[in-house]
């Protein structure tokens, strides 16, 4: 069991019934010196975000996700396979348990999927991917690396913005967590 003085971003715990995951938290008190914590809170499985008060009584139980690291094999309409590198068993996801994640993926991509009992509740990307230029608008002698950028849209299909000396076929970083471009690699 936690308390909301053991929180950390990240966090899975059970409340209520579901699977919560921490967002962010903020320790504070009220006029009679009592703790409280305010913190924003994820569902896991239909990914809402609320705002939520606790004091420093409450308990939880802490969630256990396990992580097993499987590779990105293909889609197949709305049913994306993932292949468990120890057993070779195959899993489909679908779109609402990878959401933003398909921006990133690309086949024999190496991940961790999250499972809670049994069942599969998302990905958990590496922080940075390299991906292919696949269109942006070409780049002219003397753009340099600072002032400014240009839309570019990668093999994923995901359009970032990425500095005017990218080009078409150039194999770029991109940030997971935020969406952003990184370096040229």
């Amino acid at each position: 069991m936690v308390n909301p003085s053991d929180f950390k971003n990240g966090m899975t715990i059970e409340w209520e019934g579901e699977l919560w995951s921490v967002v962010e938290f903020q320790q504070g008190q009220n006029a009679r010196g009592d703790t409280f914590f305010r913190t924003k809170l994820r569902n896991v499985r239909s990914g809402a975000i609320i705002d939520q008060k606790f004091r420093d009584k409450d308990r939880f139980a802490r969630a256990r996700i396990e992580k097993v690291p499987m590779q990105y094999l293909y889609s197949d309409g709305d049913r994306h396979y993932f292949m468990d590198l120890a057993s070779y068993d195959q899993l489909p996801l679908s779109d609402d348990q990878l959401g933003d994640a398909m921006k990133y993926l690309k086949e024999s991509t190496s991940l961790d999927v999250l499972m809670y009992d049994g069942e599969p509740l998302g990905v958990e990307l590496p922080t940075t991917v390299d991906l292919k230029v696949r269109e942006t608008a070409p780049g002219y002698k003397g753009d340099t690396a600072s002032g400014g950028g240009k839309p570019a849209t990668v093999e994923t299909g995901l359009t970032l913005n990425v500095p005017f000396f990218v080009n078409e076929g150039d194999v770029i970083r991109v940030d997971t967590r935020t969406g952003a471009y990184v370096e040229r690699v």
